[in-house]
């Protein structure tokens, strides 16, 4: 070789080439458990809270759904009462606003105003209450 006087070393270093690590869901499958446990290697398992359930986290029986167990004689909820539905309807009118403007001020969906009005909507004394803020009227009778 012509030039740089002395002689050309070489390095003899063993190159090393990894796999990317495997993704979360391929970690899980046995042979990959197991080989990390022959390695040693630290094993965490987790079990995903309602996994495996069809009930979405969030659902929780509601008082609702309680109070209708207990009540054995009529099995309906409580609906609208009929004054309820004349008082909102009317002092949405005086006010001269649609149902969507109403559930807008509430913020509620348009649809809860509806089954409210129609008497199709179980009573919701928090709900009943940002109507009463929002038509400036009194909905409830004497409790």
């Amino acid at each position: 070789m012509s030039g740089a006087g002395g002689p050309v070393s070489q390095d003899w270093e063993p190159v090393v080439l990894r796999k990317k690590a495997p993704t979360a869901a391929a970690r899980k499958d046995d042979k990959a458990v197991n080989a990390a446990r022959r390695a040693g290697a630290d094993i965490e398992t987790v079990r995903k809270h309602n996994a495996g359930t069809n009930k979405a986290a969030s659902s929780g029986t509601s008082l609702n759904t309680k109070r209708l167990d207990e009540d054995t004689e009529n099995l309906t909820h409580d609906r609208v009462p009929t004054e309820l539905k004349k008082a909102i309807m009317q002092a949405r009118m005086d006010k001269k606003l649609t149902q969507a403007q109403l559930a807008q001020i509430i913020n509620e969906k348009p649809q809860v105003i509806q089954e409210y009005e129609s008497g199709k909507a179980i009573p919701n004394q928090q709900i009943i209450g940002k109507l009463e803020r929002a038509l400036g009227a009194k909905l409830r009778g004497k409790k």
